[in-house]
């Protein structure tokens, strides 16, 4: 773990950040928005589907982190806690509102560990994946996109590993499985 400098160029990793931001820091709350807005704001997007909405979500995750990293556990992975932060209040944001619909981002990374497989247009890999349930687009966003191991998927959204296993089974079917005449649905 980085020592605190004197140095105002020094760079914190994230625990130090975080421990900072829960003693009250705003620098360190700036600091943290700079470094992970943006995974953020992409994982809450391919959960909620909608720009607007994962803006929302990444403004409730800011707001909320002061509070939060105050009971953090500094343990070298504050990147994947606050993607877990982001997560939750994702799902949150699902079931507290009914949402329109917008354009799903591209899951450019989903494309091409499916492709391996077949070839597959990105189009209808972004519509199938937002078109899959809830529970089972997250555990792809999570796992095949963002790189989370099973236990960590299963720690996030408080399920065992092997349902997070039978989660992302389900879905990479449901995304593979050729569309039948007049059945446009998952």
């Amino acid at each position: 773990m980085t020592t605190l400098t004197a140095s105002p160029t020094a760079v914190l990793d994230d625990d130090v950040l975080l421990a900072r931001v829960g003693a009250g820091d705003h620098g360190a709350l700036g600091t943290l928005y700079e470094r992970w807005a943006p995974r953020l704001l992409r994982v809450a997007w391919r959960i909620v589907g909608g720009r607007a909405e994962a803006e929302d979500v990444l403004h409730d995750v800011f707001v909320a982190l002061p509070r939060a990293a105050s009971q953090y556990q500094p343990h070298g992975r504050a990147g994947a806690w606050l993607v877990q932060c982001a997560t939750r209040a994702a799902l949150m944001s699902l079931r507290s509102v009914r949402r329109r619909r917008e354009a799903p981002m591209p899951p450019t990374e989903l494309v091409a560990a499916l492709q391996a497989d077949r070839r597959i247009d990105l189009l209808d890999l972004e519509r199938r994946l937002a078109a899959l349930p809830v529970e089972l687009r997250t555990v792809v966003v999570l796992h095949r996109i963002e790189g989370f191991s099973h236990a960590e998927v299963a720690e996030t959204l408080g399920i065992s590993e092997g349902n997070s296993r039978l989660r992302l089974t389900r879905a990479l079917r449901l995304l593979a499985a050729p569309l039948t005449p007049g059945n446009d649905d998952l």
